[in-house]
């Protein structure tokens, strides 16, 4: 079994079997160590007492919550594990939705779930069950401090969850100005599906790099053997004043892909 962040059971109705979680995806970076300017020594984070004035060790820290200013109440490890909901060892799925129900505004994080041996009977006919009525399962699960509504997906040979965003999470605020009910003219909407249907293909994400990142290492390998740094040009992006002739150009200047299953 891959390395598990969480492990208990996956109920539904009266039928229960043990998993795990693994993860699923990471957002993979550069990292740098901070470092002093002088002599490029490491530095390290050094936890500081202000009333005291002197740094603390890790064993001499609890966790406070602030009630009022400068007013604190110290909570254990061990009391947290007994205010913990029955969702933090059991994931109890409480109704089934269709996919296209979940706006995917609400996914967080993705997470394999993977049964133990004695799960592994129930797991697939749940999977199997789900693939053949195209439903997707609603579950709480308590894990990192705190209680999350999932979405239960099948994926291949396996069952997928993601983390999901209460409503009140949401910035609805930050929306911006909305468009709707803006009226085009015939022209534009059909050179704009002329555009969408030249650049439609099957998704392959091979094909996507994070070119930010290998810039970054091709700096750092550049510096490293005292070679002189290769700067990317930045597109000069300027407002669009005439949409007719801007999605014109767009399609004199794109190709036409070969159409597949996956294009309108």
């Amino acid at each position: 079994m891959p390395a598990t962040v969480w492990k208990g059971y996956l109920s539904f109705g009266l039928v229960s079997f043990p998993v795990g979680l693994a993860s699923a995806a990471r957002p993979e970076s550069v990292h740098f160590h901070m470092l002093h300017k002088k002599d490029n020594s490491r530095l390290k984070e050094v936890w500081y007492c202000a009333e005291e004035d002197k740094p603390v060790s890790r064993k001499e820290i609890v966790k406070g919550y602030e009630y009022n200013k400068g007013h604190y109440v110290v909570i254990e490890d061990a009391e947290l594990k007994k205010v913990a909901p029955p969702t933090a060892s059991v994931m109890e799925i409480l109704q089934f939705v269709k996919s296209e129900e979940v706006d995917p505004i609400f996914f967080e994080k993705s997470w394999y779930i993977v049964p133990e041996a004695q799960g592994a009977k129930p797991y697939a006919l749940l999977r199997e069950a789900m693939n053949e009525t195209d439903y997707r399962a609603i579950a709480k699960l308590t894990m990192h401090g705190r209680e999350n509504i999932v979405i239960i997906r099948p994926s291949g040979d396996g069952l997928v969850l993601h983390t999901m965003f209460f409503v009140n999470e949401l910035h609805k605020s930050n929306k911006g100005e909305r468009t709707a009910g803006k009226k085009f003219p015939k022209k534009e909407i059909d050179l704009a599906k002329q555009l969408i249907k030249a650049l439609a293909g099957p998704f392959k994400p091979e094909q996507y790099k994070d070119e930010y990142r290998e810039n970054v290492e091709k700096l750092i390998e550049q510096k490293r053997k005292g070679k002189k740094i290769t700067a990317i040009d930045q597109p000069k992006a300027r407002p669009v004043v005439d949409i007719m002739e801007a999605l014109q150009k767009s399609l004199a200047n794109k190709p036409n892909r070969k159409k597949s299953k996956h294009a309108a």
